[in-house]
């Protein structure tokens, strides 16, 4: 059901912008949903066109408008120091929405050490911010979550294809070693889930100051992908059944009269 224009107005939130514009990383762009180790920008949750994914942009504006008026600039392998550049272009639209889902690879590095440390990640999202604003001061932002890596390596370990290729190197800081349940290996997952905690609080404060930005309250982190939702090429990033889920999420909290809890 779309809210009603009375609580629209008095939230100040639009549930119906007319043009989308998406930023991000591989999530966004669909990566390794289609075939191996490739792009697959058609199946993104946010601007694809697939009719099984029904992304965002679709869901919002409808198949033919969403091909003139959606505009995917995620980069795959991006970490938040890079969305300032980003912005920068989705800025140039002059779009009515951005959707930003930034942060995993900020987590996933080859060793804990090497993760971006919180106050960067927080500096980073505010000068991407400042950099909106600059180019685009009314449009909406709306924020989603770090996914839970830690879920993703419990789900994903269970097939035994997808834990030979995460030996090739995806997200070393999570998933290395993923049989390994001994203190070393327990802590170092540890220490990865509570970075990705810190990011989610940062995008949660920063979002806050921002009387256009809305973040999903912890959805993304809070959904539990299913092995089917999971890429059958890497077992970590969503397949299309999980693009489309992570579509059906920003929906319903971009629609909803009042931010999530």
């Amino acid at each position: 059901m779309s809210p009603s224009p009375s609580a629209s107005a008095a939230s100040g939130w639009n549930p119906n912008p007319g043009s989308v514009a998406a930023v991000g990383d591989s999530i966004t762009r669909g990566f390794d949903a289609c075939s191996v180790l490739a792009d697959c920008p058609e199946v993104s949750w946010a601007t694809g066109s697939d009719s099984l994914v029904r992304s965002l942009a679709v869901r919002l504006l409808g198949t033919s408008k969403a091909a003139d008026r959606s505009w995917n600039h995620a980069v795959s392998g991006a970490r938040m120091v890079q969305l300032p550049e980003q912005m920068a272009l989705a800025a140039k639209e002059r779009p009515e929405l951005v959707t930003v889902m930034m942060g995993a690879n900020d987590a996933c590095r080859d060793s804990v050490r090497l993760m971006t440390p919180v106050a960067d990640f927080r500096a980073s999202f505010e000068a991407s911010m400042r950099q909106l604003r600059a180019g685009a001061p009314e449009a909406q932002v709306y924020v989603s979550s770090v996914p839970d890596l830690k879920r993703l390596w419990s789900t994903g370990r269970l097939n035994e294809t997808g834990k030979k290729i995460w030996e090739l190197g995806i997200c070393q800081s999570m998933l290395a070693d993923a049989d390994d349940l001994g203190p070393a290996a327990v802590a170092r997952r540890d220490a990865v889930q509570d970075r990705v905690v810190a990011y989610n609080e940062v995008l949660r404060d920063v979002c806050a100051k921002d009387r256009h930005c809305r973040y999903d309250g912890g959805a993304v982190f809070g959904f539990r992908f299913t092995g089917a939702q999971l890429s059958q090429w890497d077992w970590f990033h969503p397949s299309r059944d999980g693009q489309a889920r992570l579509a059906e999420i920003a929906y319903r909290n971009i629609t909803a009269a009042e931010p999530p809890a």
